[in-house]
């Protein structure tokens, strides 16, 4: 498939968001059950505010992939039967929790305003789960797809639920070195537990897809069995949406770098700088970490859809 980058900064900015807002909330679940020092009500408003700039970076982003963007309110309509209808859905329901979740914490840090009638906690939990809804949606996009064996997998929905997760968790740790320095050794845990079984499920469908074997053939496209079928021409001189849409136009050996250079910034290096800026109590070193990371996803998420490879490229093997 071709990569849309327009798409690859939507999944990743929304995803670590959705990642941030699952670590500003496990911290405050450890704070009530004894397990956490507690936080300033202003870390979690700070919070709340980066996480709603994530998500309306993502969504700016999105309207670029959009060829009448006016008429994008309707792919909401399908949600019965449409992944995508339900992450569009979703998606603004977040951002809403998001909104009330820093919004009941700066009211009840106000002096003059102490109570409200419903508990930080339990907006945190209802919109923890649409966080977790908005990432099973988001991953079931494509792995509904069963004509796209790459994409085919509950590993789809693995990676992007632990990959915005230990993205998530990567910024909570320079976030908190700078506004609550006592919660950054927890993050900085996470982050690093999480990147791991990222790690762990994103190599596997690596494994996975160079083992796959295509269930279309040419001689079965055709209804022809003889063993040599070629194709010596698509009868156009030029390109088409086909192959532009379908196909990324790369060799093999970039696909192979691009895979390297994720698989290198995404883990060992955001790794050893969470390490080296927790041990150094480092703010610039932590925020590197995030930085290096989020490279690192945009080059998985690139190899994401190109890795896909579509029955039609079986035809549209090259431009003539």
């Amino acid at each position: 498939m071709h990569p849309a980058f327009s798409v690859i900064f939507l999944t990743t900015l929304i995803g670590a968001g959705q990642g941030l807002f699952l670590a500003l909330f496990s911290a405050e679940l450890g704070a009530r059950l004894g397990w956490l020092d507690p936080a300033d009500a202003g870390f979690y408003v700070g919070g709340a505010v980066l996480v709603c700039g994530l998500m309306v970076m993502g969504l700016i982003a999105s309207i670029f992939h959009l060829g009448r963007p006016e008429r994008g309110w309707r792919a909401a309509t399908r949600w019965r039967t449409s992944w995508l209808s339900r992450e569009i859905i979703v998606l603004p329901l977040f951002v809403a929790g998001a909104v009330a979740y820093g919004a009941a914490h700066w009211i009840q840090g106000a002096v003059w305003m102490q109570q409200l009638p419903v508990s930080t906690l339990t907006i945190g939990a209802v919109t923890a789960l649409l966080s977790l809804a908005l990432f099973v949606s988001t991953g079931m996009i494509y792995a509904c797809l069963k004509f796209l064996q790459e994409w085919a997998t509950p590993l789809t929905v693995a990676n992007y639920l632990l990959l915005g997760c230990a993205s998530g968790f990567t910024l909570a740790t320079a976030y908190a070195a700078a506004a609550e320095p006592v919660l950054a050794p927890f993050f900085g845990a996470c982050a690093l537990a999480l990147s791991g079984l990222a790690f762990v499920t994103r190599s596997a469908s690596l494994i996975r897809n160079a083992r796959l074997k295509p269930r279309s053939t040419l001689q079965s496209a055709i209804g022809i069995k003889h063993p040599r079928i070629v194709q010596m021409a698509q009868g156009m001189m030029g390109g088409a949406f086909n192959t532009r849409e379908f196909f990324h136009g790369r060799s093999l050996g970039f696909l192979r770098s691009v895979k390297w250079i994720f698989l290198v910034l995404t883990f060992p290096v955001p790794a050893v700088l969470v390490v080296a800026g927790l041990a150094l109590g480092s703010l610039p070193l932590l925020g590197l970490a995030f930085a290096v990371q989020y490279l690192g996803l945009l080059a998985e998420r690139w190899l994401f859809f190109a890795q896909a490879n579509h029955p039609q490229n079986l035809y549209y093997q090259a431009v003539a």
